[in-house]
């Protein structure tokens, strides 16, 4: 296959770009800069400036699938009315743009996954969502309704589109373990609030698998929720990151401490109550590697960081 990718550089980006170059297949990195010629014989660059509505869709000629993973991180405070339109901008923004060139196109790529988020659903107080489930309330839930919707034209347009309702994805290189894990093995791990609150979770490695999965299955369209068949609530996962790094947990965050130093971002991200279930990726046959937080732990932490496909 050629596939183009959009946040290509990112934890999930450069891991989806490794395990294609790893198969077989050949990568269209879509970069926010003059393509370089220097990437070797399977990888090729598109430049494309969402903030000027430009794609280089020339470049994009021939791509059997786009996956579109680029967007401004979401969870770094301070949560700002600037920076929320920051977010906000870059996914919905950058999202409507890339779908448009899709669709202007005189052979457009028949598939695009789009990426969204598993926080469309809000908090849902323990109870289980699925792909059915409404939209929640908030910031975030908002974002990702209005983060699919922008999908519009490359649907109009006859693509096949999926959306990747991602919840929190562990790797050793990025995201949230690369934040805890030097507290934790400095032994100021603990709970976050009353750790009751669900964390929807999915491994780096079958986040990229999954990927791989819908790529090749156009006809699962529509949202898809990327997580762990096994959702863990906070304290869970405390004591579960805690065992892996042989470290104790005993020093919990309350939840007014985390409010007062994170604002919203507290209640629709540490505090929030999110527990969803992968229905339709179940229901597809994908099975999963690393189904359980102990199991996805002992892989993500014995194994060195993986290699960037940038």
């Amino acid at each position: 296959m050629r596939v183009a990718i959009t946040g290509a550089s990112g934890l999930i980006g450069g891991a989806l770009c490794a395990a294609l170059l790893d198969g077989g297949h050949s990568v269209v990195r879509v970069v926010r800069h003059p393509p370089r010629g220097d990437r070797g014989p399977c990888v090729e660059e598109a430049e494309w400036r969402p903030e000027q509505g430009r794609v280089d869709t020339v470049a994009l000629h021939a791509v059997d699938a786009v996956v579109h993973l680029a967007g401004e991180p979401a969870h770094r405070a301070p949560w700002s009315r600037h920076r929320r339109a920051q977010i906000r901008r870059s996914r919905v923004r950058g999202t409507r743009v890339l779908s448009r060139a899709l669709a202007s196109m005189p052979s457009p790529p028949p598939r695009l996954l789009s990426a969204s988020g598993a926080y469309f659903y809000g908090d849902t107080g323990g109870e289980v969502a699925t792909e059915d489930s409404p939209a929640g309330t908030g910031f975030l839930p908002g974002m990702c309704r209005d983060w699919e919707a922008a999908t519009g034209a490359a649907e109009e347009a006859g693509l096949s589109v999926a959306h990747l309702r991602t919840s929190v994805v562990l790797g050793r290189s990025g995201g949230l373990l690369r934040t805890l894990v030097p507290l934790y093995r400095a032994g100021l791990g603990g709970r976050l609030g009353s750790g009751t609150q669900y964390m929807s979770w999915i491994s780096l490695r079958d986040q990229v698998d999954a990927i791989l999965f819908l790529i090749e299955r156009p006809e699962i369209t529509g949202p898809v929720n990327l997580c762990a068949p096994e959702p863990v609530s906070n304290a869970a996962f405390t004591e579960a990151l805690g065992r892996a790094l042989g470290r104790p947990t005993l020093v919990p965050v309350p939840a007014t401490a985390l409010r007062a130093t994170m604002g919203d971002l507290a209640e629709e991200s540490a505090l929030l109550d999110l527990r969803v279930l992968p229905e339709r990726l179940l229901a597809a046959g994908y099975s999963f590697r690393l189904p359980t937080i102990d199991s996805a732990l002992s892989d993500i932490l014995a194994r060195p960081a993986p290699r960037s496909g940038a």
